[in-house]
């Protein structure tokens, strides 16, 4: 059968698509953003216990005590580990898609609630938005949207629509056809009837489409994390990237904590407005004593809006007259950023961690602030062309990153290379003697489990191992090549050397590792590799126009193999999520780094 190019075509389609309504992405980005920016804004803005106090308020009255006390409890938890700022930028994320995806659900479940025709023509299209990949969603929403948190909430809207959409339709499908002949009967009109004896006998079902709604949108949130959308999500990825089990099961923990909060409440809510659910209500009250009647006890509607209102001002106050606890920037000639943003991103690897936080620490001296983002290599080089990222510090071209580079060099200026050249290579450890070069390989994928272990799948090392190395040497047949994270394969490689074991990983020169474990390169004689890059900063277009100083010192800025490697083992040394720490106490060793002017 032919080859079908239906991705060729998607391509194509996009490509139009981006050509021709850019004005309408840009519009959707700036509507969603302000959203967004507006949600986040007043929940961050009260002090994080007192806020806990509000929603633990909210509990009180929509569950009872126990419920608040639990809540108050939960989120005094997530205060506590740190993550209380990407807990409300997750809450916010979630809000926005939530609220978007009803404004449409809501209408369209109504709509084909009224038409079989309509519902016929809807339910394919749902199938096909809720069973394809959510991350699939992100490559145009990247290409759309740049990176931040809008590709996050657009691809979270169209993954949450169909249960909206689906539950609404049912719930009204559901209510008593006897009910609406009898109000039609009566003379009620379509719209009376719809809002007067449908929707609120469908009300339970329409919460539980809006409770799926919500989850769904929390299942997003690691995966807008990959795309710079921030949160618990990015502090997830972050964990992942970094093999860091600390941190992932704390955000994981407080992932769960929201989830279950607003699955209680949602559910509880939905009970509140049913007609059906406030009688059933009613009953349990009734028939509660002793301990459970206390636990159960829920304060009336005033008074519970009153505690909240009271706890709201008095975070308020505390917000607006206690001062700002942030670190003051340096005073005087030394402040030369004056409080402005660089939005700088990187890549989980080794030379590119520790040069950021580098440069993070070394702007933030000079009165910059420093947004720094862990970013997949395709969605580092996509939000540097789109303007949504200022500079990152590990592109390695001409080779590695020769397919990013073509596809989006027009975009972007070339700050210079700091480092070179390097080196790209498979390695294995020096304990298996009979393997010295790529063509030892040959015959000799048992011993290895017939695997090579990679790294992160959008590295351009990876694209030359599978796509060139490989077929070089006759290895593309015997081996497959396992895609994960550089922290992966670092794992994977203690793993075995410990062990003694056979094992092939991808690793490229400098790196630590050489330092850490006796590794054998393993010989090109093909040169399948191509020659060594050169690591260069490269920027958005405008960029030196904007903040030529930046610009000047990122341009003059270089780093020896013995800095460089130094540099990466005290971070390895110092611990994971101390990047920064390392970064200070090394910088003491290294003042000639420091002065960049």
């Amino acid at each position: 059968m032919p080859r079908l190019h239906l991705g060729a075509w998607v391509d194509s389609g996009v490509d139009f698509l981006q050509s021709h309504l850019s004005w309408l992405f840009e519009a959707i980005s700036a509507l969603v953003t302000g959203l967004y920016d507006g949600i986040d804004a007043v929940l961050s803005a009260p002090a994080p216990l007192f806020f806990a106090g509000i929603l633990a308020v909210a509990a009180w009255w929509l569950r009872g005590l126990l419920a608040g006390l639990l809540a108050f409890a939960g989120f005094a938890l997530v205060d506590s580990l740190g993550l209380w700022e990407d807990a409300m930028s997750t809450l916010s994320l979630v809000l926005v898609a939530t609220l978007v995806t009803l404004a449409f659900a809501i209408p369209l479940g109504i709509l084909a609630s009224r038409s079989d025709r309509v519902s016929a023509l809807l339910r394919p299209v749902l199938d096909f938005m809720q069973t394809m990949p959510a991350m699939v969603y992100l490559i145009p929403g990247i290409i759309f949207f740049g990176v931040g948190v809008v590709p996050g909430i657009i691809a979270t809207i169209i993954f949450s629509l169909p249960p909206g959409v689906r539950m609404t339709e049912l719930g009204i499908r559901q209510v008593d056809g006897e009910l609406v002949e009898a109000a039609e009967a009566f003379g009620t009109s379509p719209r009376d009837t719809l809002v007067r004896v449908q929707l609120p006998l469908a009300l339970p079902t329409v919460m539980a489409g809006v409770n799926q709604v919500i989850m769904l949108g929390l299942s997003m949130v690691v995966i807008a994390g990959m795309v710079g959308g921030g949160g618990l999500g990015g502090a997830v990825y972050k964990a992942i990237g970094n093999v860091d089990i600390g941190l992932g099961f704390e955000a994981g923990v407080s992932i769960v904590i929201l989830a279950m909060y607003l699955d209680r409440m949602t559910g509880a809510l939905g009970r509140h407005v049913s007609p059906i659910g406030r009688r059933t209500l009613a009953k349990a009250r009734a028939a509660a004593t002793g301990a459970a009647k206390l636990w159960n006890h829920r304060p009336q509607p005033a008074y519970a809006i009153s505690g909240a209102l009271v706890l709201a001002l008095v975070a308020g106050g505390l917000n607006t007259f206690g001062g700002s606890t942030a670190e003051e920037g340096p005073a005087g000639a030394a402040n030369i950023g004056k409080g402005r943003t660089l939005s700088v991103g990187y890549i989980p690897w080794d030379e590119g961690i520790a040069s950021t936080f580098l440069w993070k620490e070394l702007l933030e001296r000079r009165g910059y602030k420093v947004d720094a983002r862990q970013l997949e290599a395709g969605a580092l080089y996509t939000g540097l062309a789109g303007g949504q990222l200022d500079f990152q510090t590990d592109a390695w071209l001409p080779v590695t990153h020769a397919q990013y580079w073509e596809k989006y060099g027009n975009k972007l200026e070339d700050l210079g290379s700091w480092y070179g050249p390097t080196s790209l290579e498979l390695s294995v450890p020096s304990y298996m003697k009979d393997v010295r070069s790529l063509a030892d390989l040959k015959g000799k994928a048992d011993r290895f489990k017939g695997r090579i272990i990679g790294i992160e799948p959008s590295a351009g090392a990876m694209s030359i191992l599978k796509d060139k190395v490989l077929r070089e040497y006759g290895l593309d047949g015997e081996y497959k090549v396992v895609d994960g994270s550089t922290p992966g394969m670092l794992a994977e490689l203690k793993r075995a050397y410990e062990k003694k074991e056979p094992v092939a990983v991808v690793l490229w020169s400098p790196h630590w590792a050489y330092s850490s474990y006796e590794l054998t390169k393993l010989e090109d004689p093909q040169g399948a590799w191509g020659k060594g890059d050169g690591i260069h900063t490269l920027a958005r277009k405008g960029f030196a126009e904007d903040e030529p100083k930046v610009a000047e010192w990122l341009k003059s800025f270089k780093l020896t193999e013995e800095q460089l490697t130094g540099l990466e083992a005290k971070i390895q040394e110092t611990g994971k999520g101390k990047e920064q720490q390392a970064v200070r106490a090394w910088l003491q060793d290294h003042p000639e780094v420091d002065r960049l002017a």
